[in-house]
């Protein structure tokens, strides 16, 4: 009888879970089958994880891929792998530090000199932890914000020659208790919690900026988008301290998605036909969602557009 019971239990702690994972862990699927033969795409951090997952996707609709990684091997692993998956060989491994303005302006100009196309940029890459970049500023707050900044900069006068083109910018939910001071957040900061802000802080800092970017675009046929994967099981989460893991991965395992759910939001931003009337929104499980009032604050979105040209280097 006791063991009966405890099948019973077993089977409606079963049916409970795979309940909770399809309606509300599992998120949406893109259904679009848009075909990106002669159209070449770039992404930042697609040696892995959520990356990976869209660069394959992309891949296996016919684009040209350019996997931008600061980790040489694994990104040539990347290539090797997607290649073999989606059956196209134009997958390609581009050196990039997002650390570093200067990795940035080297990637730009090499890019641009042997790719004649530039349709779809994915700003995918990102950090939830570090203190310093090379270039002295909050390690978080350049690599997920201030060099897609500046690369963005740099290639979109190509983008605006390929139009019909597309910017998709990986922000997240997290951007609810992130903050912008201007006078902090480029300042380097240790410590986990405060690392954490700084994530928080350069998620909002995305969707400000794509917000302002859909405004300095309008007229030329390129459209942005800022999109929230969900909660996803991937590398990001590789430097978590030691004492930690015991704790989060087991939840996160149960409860967060796998990487191929989690780039399906970022596939449909790329790929959806008629969302162009949504440029410079927010979309989450492939549907337009509002983010919270201070990611909608024009005015801040303008400041930090200026500021981060001043920190980025493209103005005095």
């Amino acid at each position: 009888m006791a063991a009966a019971e405890a099948l019973a239990g077993v089977a409606l702690a079963l049916g409970l879970y795979a309940l909770l994972y399809y309606n509300f862990i599992k998120g949406a699927t893109c259904k679009n089958e848009t075909s990106l033969r002669g159209k070449t795409v770039l992404i930042t951090g697609g040696n892995t994880g959520i990356g990976k997952a869209t660069a394959l996707d992309l891949a296996r609709r016919g684009a040209r891929i350019i996997l931008a990684c600061r980790d040489r091997r694994r990104g040539e692993s990347a290539v090797y792998d997607i290649r073999r998956e989606s059956g196209n060989n134009e997958v390609l491994f581009m050196s990039l530090d997002l650390a570093s303005f200067k990795s940035v302006r080297a990637f730009a100009a090499s890019f641009l000199k042997s790719e004649p196309r530039l349709d779809i940029l994915i700003n995918n890459a990102g950090v939830g932890s570090g203190s310093r970049s090379s270039d002295g500023f909050n390690l978080v707050f350049q690599v997920n914000h201030l060099s897609h900044f500046l690369l963005t900069h740099l290639l979109l006068e190509r983008m605006k020659q390929c139009a019909p083109s597309r910017v998709v910018v990986v922000a997240s939910k997290a951007h609810q208790t992130g903050k912008i001071d201007f006078q902090n957040i480029h300042k380097p900061v240790g410590g986990h919690l405060a690392g954490f802000q700084s994530y928080c802080n350069s998620k909002l800092a995305n969707i400000l900026y794509t917000r302002e970017l859909a405004n300095r675009l309008e007229g030329t046929n390129v459209t942005c988008y800022a999109v929230h994967p969900g909660l996803v099981k991937s590398d990001f989460f590789r430097h978590i301290s030691v004492w930690l893991k015991p704790l989060f991965l087991p939840i996160c395992w149960l409860f967060f998605r796998d990487t191929t759910n989690g780039a399906q939001t970022s596939i449909y931003c790329a790929t959806e036909e008629g969302i162009e009337k949504y440029s410079g929104r927010y979309f989450a499980n492939c549907r337009l969602h509002d983010p919270k009032p201070h990611a909608r604050d024009d005015a801040v979105a303008k400041k930090l557009w200026e500021v981060s040209e001043r920190m980025a280097g493209l103005v005095n």
